[in-house]
């Protein structure tokens, strides 16, 4: 079991930034990919961004590409994620998810094993 718990979210305005953290506690983490999702009210919860186990590899959503950047301590057992150029779009709950033995399919909430609780993301304009 990995326990995952979200934090950094809040308000801020178009244009702004914000740092998201995920700490994870329980089985080995440096072992699992790490995902960022988010789901607006009345969406679907779509991917935002993903890490390998190293943090050698990097993906991201279209929509957030140029503007966010995914990072990983595994000394640190933490996930982070760095928005900036906020735009009303993002406003979102944000989650992290934690997979094991994810390659090409990161884009796939069901690959993923383990989920925090979010945190809300709101960007006013």
């Amino acid at each position: 079991q990995v326990q995952l718990v979200e934090s950094g979210g809040g308000l801020v305005q178009a244009g702004g930034s914000l740092s998201l953290s995920c700490a994870a506690s329980g089985h080995t983490f440096s072992v699992y990919g790490m995902g960022w999702f988010r789901q607006a009210p009345g969406k679907e919860r779509e991917f935002v961004a993903f890490i390998n186990w190293s943090g050698s590899s990097t993906y991201y959503a279209d929509s957030v590409k140029g503007r966010f950047t995914i990072s990983r301590d595994n000394a640190k057992n933490a996930v982070y994620l760095q928005m900036n150029s906020l735009k009303p779009e993002d406003t979102a709950v944000y989650y992290c998810a934690a997979g094991f033995g994810i390659k090409n399919d990161y884009r796939l909430s069901y690959q993923y094993q383990f989920w925090g609780q979010g945190t809300q993301v709101t960007v006013s304009s």
